[in-house]
């Protein structure tokens, strides 16, 4: 899995690329889809995950001279299980309000009996109190509420967010505005304008990605020594990609 998930990507573009046809002829369709996921038969998910991988590669290739590359996921939450997972249930319930949100990714731990899933959260079951989620793949083992550990995985912010803004872009501009337009469309430039403001204020030293192995002097600043070569903060540079302000 990539520093983003399909999930994240389509709530980003989903409404562009969404279409009233079903997946196969005589069956169906779920209306409330409509706007909310991709048409399979326009961008299948292997494309998507293709597209997240190319934009992983080029926040790699930009931040590489600060941090070891490629990042390592982080636990940054834990809880537990209000009620069991068994035959009569099938969603995570936690015991606490959290903040998760659909796209996350959540790994189910129960050492006791060597049990172990890792999951997206796919939607948000009961509103506003956040703690019942169904998940995207289902999961596949019973889990006990006194054994089991709820666990958020995740990159560092901005990573995530950034590589879905640059894999939506791009999926947006080769699906939807090259069948109307032969260049770049403004939504996409945006993304990759907005992904462009988050990694330059990585580099800068803006944005600190902690838990992540940085790069350079133990005891004093890198900088002091070989500066990098960062854009002109003072002309408004690092705000700027492809010439669009």
């Amino acid at each position: 899995m990539g520093y983003s998930s399909i999930k994240k990507v389509e709530m980003i573009i989903a409404q562009a690329l969404t279409t009233g046809s079903p997946d196969q002829v005589g069956q169906p369709l779920d209306l409330l889809k409509i706007g909310n996921v991709f048409d399979t038969n326009q961008v299948p998910s292997s494309i998507v995950e293709q597209y997240i991988q190319w934009a992983d590669s080029v926040i790699d290739a930009d931040l590489n001279q600060l941090y070891v590359t490629p990042f390592c996921e982080k636990v940054d939450l834990e809880t537990k299980l209000l009620a069991d997972i068994d035959v009569y249930n099938n969603y995570i319930i936690t015991s606490n309000q959290c903040p998760f949100y659909p796209g996350d990714i959540i790994v189910m731990s129960d050492t006791s009996n060597n049990l172990y899933d890792k999951v997206v959260i796919e939607s948000i079951v009961d509103g506003d109190s956040r703690t019942t989620f169904s998940t995207n793949p289902v999961l596949f083992y019973n889990y006990s509420a006194s054994t089991t550990r709820v666990l958020r995985v995740c990159y560092p912010d901005p990573i995530p967010l950034i590589s879905a803004r640059l894999a939506a872009a791009s999926i947006y501009d080769k699906y939807f505005m090259s069948q109307s337009s032969p260049g770049q469309s403004d939504f996409g430039k945006l993304l990759r304008k907005q992904a462009r403001v988050d990694i330059n204020n990585i580099l800068t030293g803006i944005t600190i990605l902690h838990g992540q192995r940085r790069i350079g002097r133990r005891f004093f600043n890198p900088n002091l020594a070989e500066r990098y070569s960062l854009p002109n903060l003072n002309t408004g540079d690092a705000n700027k990609i492809e010439g669009v302000d």
